[in-house]
């Protein structure tokens, strides 16, 4: 109640933008505080209260209320308080209700799949609050910020709020150099204040290529590990859960008969897989290698046969269809039955 919103083009630096202004009661409050956000005191619950309130699809709200309890925890920290505790002084001002709403039911609209952000530009120097002088980015804003890659930048300001951490943490699902993709529109929202360069958050929109699963491959070189050993160690890759384990016959230095151990894990996990390889090998250090990798989606079934359950594997896709019966299960049908594995297949008609 009592906020209005405008969007109107603005230029910076010679570049064409649009400018987003909340007003409250008529008053800008960033005008009249200098610090984007009015003093305004209200509760988590109060604000939750608030935001349930509006005409928006139950998607926003849930949305805009994730948000708000993330900041609602980082200022707990900061001041030593359980999140419902938390009284908000900037973020809890109408416009700032306006600010993350606003951008949830945007980021709604846009119903992007995927959002990935380049480093957050936090700034530096200090910045005035109700809590009186603080250190850019502010206490809130780096624990917001935690697990973000961030730098300072070379001009002195705050770059970053809280709120804008708050918004940025919880929509990006990833952070770096931009993806590959086919650009459909591409926008600049401008801020108020001018720097020697443009003062812009600019969003693209496009088709992303197709995303290649992201995995690591560890390799090393061993010429004094007994076959016993080397045996365990990939037993005790693959049961962890690599995605393949191999070795390879190396001629070393020296004239050295050698054997290359490499492990192919999901990228998320090749710290772990690196210190089991550490552990359970003489090596004394990995090689890491990125690659691409292409796969078939896959699934298994369970079918009856006369010789009782026998597992199928199948895979698909790329125009490419295949299965192949689990040879465990084949072993023991073998075993049972007193039959070579070709005769059973033969009667399996495999």
């Amino acid at each position: 109640p009592g906020v209005r919103v405008e969007s109107f083009l603005t230029l910076k630096n010679g570049i064409a933008g649009r400018r987003v202004k909340v007003t409250v009661h008529g008053e800008d409050e960033a005008e009249a505080h200098g610090h984007g956000h009015g003093h305004a005191h209200r509760s988590l619950a109060e604000i939750l209260a608030l935001i349930d309130g509006f005409e928006l699809p139950e998607r926003v709200k849930a949305d805009a209320k994730a948000v708000y309890e993330l900041i609602a925890r980082a200022e707990g920290r900061v001041h030593g308080r359980e999140p419902g505790e938390v009284h908000f002084h900037e973020v809890g001002a109408l416009d700032a209700v306006a600010d993350v709403t606003g951008v949830c039911l945007l980021m709604y609209e846009l119903g992007a799949e995927r959002v990935a952000a380049s480093p957050v530009r936090v700034g530096y120097g200090t910045v005035r609050c109700a809590h009186g002088e603080l250190p850019v980015p502010a206490p809130a804003t780096a624990l917001l910020l935690e697990g973000v890659p961030v730098y300072a930048g070379d001009i002195e300001g705050e770059f970053c709020t809280p709120t804008g951490a708050a918004l940025v943490k919880y929509f990006a699902g990833e952070f770096g150099p931009m993806p590959e993709l086919t650009v459909e529109r591409s926008g600049f929202g401008m801020g108020t204040r001018d720097y020697e360069r443009v003062n812009g958050l600019r969003a693209i929109v496009g088709e992303a290529a197709e995303r290649l699963p992201r995995v690591a491959e560890l390799r090393c070189n061993l010429d004094d590990i007994r076959a016993e050993d080397l045996a365990f160690a990939q037993e005790l890759l693959l049961e962890r859960g690599a995605l393949d384990v191999y070795t390879l016959p190396l001629g070393m230095k020296k004239g050295r008969a050698g054997v290359m151990l490499g492990c192919l894990c999901e990228e998320e996990r090749r710290e772990e897989f690196a210190a089991l390889m550490l552990r359970h090998t003489p090596t004394l250090g990995l090689r890491v290698y990125h690659p691409e990798r292409i796969t078939l989606s896959r699934r298994t079934e369970t079918v009856e046969t006369q010789f009782g359950e026998l597992r199928v594997k199948y895979a698909q896709g790329r125009g490419v269809e295949k299965s192949k019966p689990e040879f465990d299960d084949l072993k023991r049908m073998a075993l049972e039955s007193g039959l070579s594995l070709d005769e059973l297949r033969r009667r399996l008609g495999l």
